[in-house]
């Protein structure tokens, strides 16, 4: 063998080994527009290290929520960055189906991190997710259209106001709806809003003794409150709508005002995707007989599943995503007001403040949300806008389906919450957990 084949052959080899140590990570993540953009910008991760490919499974929230859970549950292994929230965290933590997330690099600064988002992403101190935004909820209100109709929006608004509002604001033969709120079925969907409704009303899941509790008459206000809402001054089509569907509708106009995530802040006010986004005003979510449990917590975070056989390059992967580099990016790409909110004190600096005018609610809705006290009432579960037990996930989820139901008129609100109430109570009952 000559020596030009020979080193030919050698060439070949080291370029074969390179091409073999190349990792592709397989990400699966929500269609959200916060999820997008890291999408995106993802490009500037894999130029940094060109040792890793990244493979990316971005689907609906409630297809998300499944295809995670089944594979999470028979440890298929397909994902190795999964998008969860705080729920699956702690629950999937605990049972040991994530990996840890320890040492992490020094620069990461866990500590800029809030405490409220650490302690939800984690079980007995043990970290199971990094966050890459959190939220609370909060109103969206057309500051337009109250000024054309003489209205004032409080600081701190009841819904009774808020349906007040929306009767007058509501002109449907000119495309305009008094009130957008989530009404497509799911625990993280149209419950999520629904649970901080009723809340509000001094309603929660269960007593003290965990009995179901939706026969009572707390229940029986919020939820004929929520359904003569959403059926007399919502958009056709309510009960299918859900997070991105409202967004739509309120930046294209149609909506006065809207209950939900404060995350949409940056993009009611992004001028290239929002037709009213001078004309947006904020302020807390209402409140009606309490206002325990009226915003919810939530963060939707990056974990590495423990099958992941890839987990040094998730990490990589993961720590990039949620660090303080990954925001800076962000704001030299899309303008500081898009940086991920809610998860770093870091974040909330005079430019962001003064660039953001939805902060200072978001900031202080965060601060307020105690999962531990979601109700007027004592309950034996943490979580405002849903329950951190295992079996909450179907159960929230069937009773999101029979709400929906209430919503389109196929049941009566007296009947569908004696169904729920029979369909929970059996379910709690084969769980063992009514005492």
């Amino acid at each position: 063998m000559n020596l030009s084949r020979l080193l030919l052959g050698s060439t070949c080899i080291a370029l074969a080994g390179a091409a073999s140590a190349a990792q592709t990570l397989t990400i699966a993540t929500v269609n959200n527009a916060d999820m997008i953009r890291m999408q995106r910008l993802s490009q500037t991760f894999e130029q940094q290290n060109p040792e890793i490919d990244l493979n990316w499974v971005v689907l609906e929230e409630n297809v998300l929520r499944q295809r995670l859970t089944t594979d999470i549950a028979t440890q298929g292994g397909q994902f190795d960055v999964l998008t969860i929230g705080m729920y699956e965290a702690s629950l999937w933590g605990d049972k040991g189906w994530l990996a840890p997330m320890i040492d992490l690099p020094a620069d990461y600064d866990l500590d800029d991190v809030f405490p409220s988002v650490r302690e939800g992403l984690s079980v007995d101190g043990t970290l199971y997710a990094l966050p890459f935004y959190a939220e609370s909820s909060m109103s969206y209100y057309r500051t337009d259209l109250f000024e054309q109709a003489g209205l004032q929006m409080p600081e701190h608004p009841t819904w009774t106001q808020m349906a007040e509002f929306a009767e007058k604001l509501h002109k449907p033969d000119q495309d305009q709806y008094g009130m957008c709120l989530r009404g497509k079925a799911g625990w993280g969907e149209n419950m999520a809003l629904v649970t901080t409704v009723a809340n509000a009303f001094g309603a929660r899941w269960f007593d003290e003794q965990w009995q179901p509790e939706f026969n009572g008459p707390e229940w029986t206000r919020a939820a004929t409150f929520y359904v003569d809402l959403l059926s007399k001054y919502g958009p056709p089509g309510a009960s299918s709508n859900g997070f991105n569907e409202n967004l739509a509708l309120f930046n294209t106009g149609k909506c006065a005002m809207w209950v939900d995530a404060t995350v949409a802040g940056s993009f009611v006010t992004d001028a290239s995707q929002s037709k009213v986004a001078d004309k947006v005003g904020f302020t807390f979510a209402p409140q009606q007989d309490t206002d325990k449990g009226s915003a919810w917590l939530y963060s939707w975070a990056l974990a590495i599943p423990s099958t992941s056989k890839k987990q040094e390059a998730a990490k990589a992967f993961t720590t990039w995503a949620t660090s303080r580099d990954y925001a800076k990016l962000v704001a030299e790409t899309d303008g500081v007001a898009n940086v991920p909110p809610g998860t770093r004190e870091s974040t909330y600096s005079a430019e962001y403040m003064a660039a953001a005018p939805f902060a200072e609610i978001t900031l202080e809705s965060l601060k307020q949300a105690d999962p531990a006290s979601p109700s007027a009432k004592p309950v034996p579960y943490v979580g405002i806008q849903l329950v951190t037990i295992p079996e909450f996930q179907a159960i929230g989820t069937q009773v999101g389906k029979m709400f929906s139901a209430a919503l389109t008129g196929q049941m009566p609100v007296e009947q569908m919450l004696t169904a729920v109430q029979q369909s929970t109570t059996r379910e709690m009952k084969r769980a063992g957990y009514p005492k």
